[in-house]
């Protein structure tokens, strides 16, 4: 213990330091991801050293894990009883000792206050209710988690919800042995993931909200597993994976573990290398304010443009066969940029920054675009191609020191996310979008190789 408390003070000195000096970790350590994964180790570490007594039921079957730094991760490790109508977990191991029953919300942005707002308040209680009875019995354990707080933004659906649900699943239940129950379950959002959801588990997802019967599993698991953001580690899972895993999942949910049948091209295409633009609408900030300048550019360096604009009602499927079926993907930092991890290895991202994200650009898409396996261009706009100049001049500390108007404070980032918008330069642009041209078309060429080999293999 007192290893762990002499640790904990060292590393939480050295982040006061830091943090009091205003060194730019980003700079010295190019990945803002590993500063916030500092942060997140010493909140770890103060957990740890002083955690809870609650947190580990002594002579229960309930324990709780609360030493992670964006989610909580509790347990029932024998027969328990899920009552949908109060939002209740507990156990029905009589002989377990009663104690103070324990509160959740599992989501996993357990500190954003925001979020959390929009996530049920589970009760695990280490013992059972009075007169308790199961209206139904399953032979599958449960894993309980939330579909509400940021879900409807694509981003956070993936990053939120299913990247960590799939973590969580291959670490606990690697044979899917598992029923999925689901608080915060949204029709729309329930029948967008069905076909994923049906590749996680062998039964069908309980939506708890809609549930009127008290359930019995043989145990419950309650939370997701989160790794960071928009990641997979593959050394904290028993049976390695990573990112580059849970793209080939979704090609086993959407092609079958083989290649999905793009959209046919352009009759003018003639060979071009596909290249999938992505379109934002002014009023929602990041949209290309020249799109049509910026199509006919790719077009006159060589692409074949697939204008894509998604929204809340477009069916993952769709969406899946046009960027798979693709060599290359253009937008600005935004939540449309998730449908990467469609993309093919080898294929191209080309991600525009606007002015003020940067960071949240190479966390959020970029090192993930490396993890995938993809080839990643990145174009970082010059203060006179934000709208922002319009209204501040180019001059101005918005467009030249972002970092102190936000000054840490997040509200103030929808300054850079939400009003701003985008003017390319044509000539600037020009040798990203060469350059990504050049990749998307090697690409191209060797997909036609392999495609041809297995043809004549029968592959």
């Amino acid at each position: 213990m007192r290893r762990i408390s002499v640790t904990a003070a060292t590393f939480l000195g050295l982040l006061v330091i830091i943090l009091a000096l205003n060194i730019d970790l980003a700079v010295y350590l190019t990945d803002l991801t590993l500063v916030q994964g500092l942060k997140g180790w010493a909140w770890a570490i103060k957990l740890k050293t002083s955690a809870s007594p609650s947190s580990d039921i002594h002579g229960s079957p309930v324990t709780c894990d609360r030493s992670h730094p964006s989610y909580d991760l509790c347990t029932i490790d024998g027969p328990a009883l899920l009552d949908p109508a109060t939002g209740t977990i507990s156990s029905l191991d009589r002989a377990s000792p009663p104690h103070a029953p324990m509160k959740t919300r599992p989501y996993t942005r357990k500190r954003d206050l925001r979020a959390l707002s929009r996530v049920k308040e589970l009760t695990i209680a280490s013992s059972p209710p009075p007169n308790a009875t199961c209206g139904v019995t399953q032979a599958a354990p449960a894993l309980v988690f939330s579909a509400g707080g940021y879900t409807g933004n694509f981003f956070h659906e993936f990053d939120d919800g299913l990247v960590p649900l799939f973590i969580t699943v291959e670490s606990i239940f690697p044979d899917h042995n598992v029923t999925l129950a689901v608080v915060d379950c949204g029709d729309r959002w329930l029948r967008k993931y069905a076909d994923v959801l049906s590749h996680l588990s062998h039964g069908p997802v309980i939506n708890l909200d809609r549930q009127k019967e008290t359930l019995c599993f043989p145990s419950i698991t309650v939370g997701l597993i989160k790794h960071g953001p928009m990641t997979i580690n593959p050394r904290l899972l028993p049976h390695p994976k990573s990112l580059r895993d849970f793209a080939s999942f979704l090609r086993g949910v959407y092609c079958g573990g083989g290649r999905v049948a793009a959209p046919p091209p352009s009759p003018e295409a003639r060979g071009r290398p596909r290249l999938v633009l992505l379109s934002r609408p002014r009023s929602a900030g990041r949209a290309f304010l020249n799109q049509p300048e910026l199509e006919a550019l790719a077009e006159s360096i060589g692409f074949e443009v697939r204008r894509f604009a998604p929204t809340r009602g477009t069916r993952l499927a769709e969406s899946y066969r046009l960027v798979q079926g693709s060599h290359a993907m253009v937008g600005v930092h935004g939540a449309a940029m998730t449908h990467a991890v469609f993309l093919r290895r080898g294929s191209v991202l080309l991600q525009v920054v606007p002015v003020g994200t940067e960071w949240l650009s190479e966390a959020y898409f970029g090192r993930p675009a490396t993890e995938l396996g993809l080839e990643y261009v990145e174009y970082r706009i010059e203060a006179n191609e934000s709208s922002l100049a319009e209204r501040y001049g180019v001059d101005s500390p918005v467009l030249r020191n972002p970092r102190a108007v936000v000054g840490g404070e997040w509200e103030k980032m929808s300054l850079y996310l939400k009003t701003q918008n985008v003017r390319l330069d044509m000539g600037r642009l020009r040798a990203s979008l060469e350059r990504a041209y050049v990749k998307a078309k090697a690409f191209m060429e060797m997909a036609r190789v392999i495609e041809s080999r297995q043809r004549r293999t029968g592959l």
